[in-house]
């Protein structure tokens, strides 16, 4: 039986940057979009170190599990900042702290 995104082990750790344009705060096991590279948004589910929410201008330190990162190998690196968005509105931005994920792994470029 193959495991799906909320089976496996998270893909990065990241610090979570909220700007204050969600309405609610964000709670544990959220699933927004993120921006992992040029032209590939996808679905990632949040969890949060020693909190159970985030406000809506708040931040946190935690994990992403993406929905299908063999879809996008090798295109993230510690360091990077990603968007975390709601549709086409950014409600974030997660600075990648170490990539947990082989697959993922990229190299840094300028």
């Amino acid at each position: 039986m193959e495991k799906t995104m909320l089976d496996r082990e998270p893909d990065v750790e990241v610090l979570f940057e909220f700007n204050g344009s969600r309405r609610y705060p964000a709670a544990d096991g959220y699933r927004p979009h993120h921006l992992v590279k040029d032209g590939c948004l996808t679905t990632g589910v949040h969890h949060y170190y020693e909190v159970e929410t985030v406000a809506p201008n708040g931040t946190a330190k935690g994990t992403i599990t993406f929905i299908t990162p063999e879809a996008y190998p090798n295109c993230l690196w510690a360091g990077k900042r990603i968007s975390i968005q709601e549709g086409a509105r950014i409600v974030g931005h997660a600075t990648i702290l170490k990539v947990l994920n082989p697959i993922l792994l990229g190299e840094f470029n300028t």
